[in-house]
């Protein structure tokens, strides 16, 4: 079985593990899933009402998100890395400002800071091993 190279590819391995899984549980049970993101599941659905859909989609985004992390990590991809830094950073921002603006519940707080240590982690092991690598202390 192949693992993780580098410290930065173990932090992808962990994120894209965690993402798979959560879109596995999206996937098998959205009530579950608007569960852990602190929303109602609504009893019964009325006409308009997308919100499975949605549900879905976010789902398989995540699950296909996390599977792509997780061969990124196992080819120790770091330009792919790299490129996850800014925007996870970015979606930490974005879900922090919906909590503020009232458009999200506080439970998305939990999400950004997810995705906002989880690119700090990233970036700091990368600059670690960029370090490492060219001999500085």
């Amino acid at each position: 079985m192949t693992l993780p190279r580098s410290s930065s590819g173990w932090t992808m391995a962990v994120f894209g593990v965690l993402a798979a899984a959560l879109g596995a549980v999206g996937l098998l049970s959205p009530d579950a899933q608007l569960s852990l993101l602190g929303l109602t599941a609504p009893g019964e659905r009325g006409s308009g009402d997308h919100t499975s859909a949605f549900v879905t989609a976010s789902s398989m985004a995540a699950l296909n998100m996390g599977v792509y992390y997780v061969l990124a990590a196992l080819a120790d991809w770091r330009a792919f890395f790299r490129w996850t830094v800014p925007f996870r950073l970015l979606t930490c921002t974005v879900f922090t400002v919906a909590v503020v603006a009232g458009r999200a519940p506080e439970a998305f707080l939990g999400v950004a800071a997810w995705e906002g240590l989880g690119a700090l982690a990233t970036g700091t092991a990368l600059w670690r091993e960029r370090r490492a690598e060219s001999g500085r202390p």
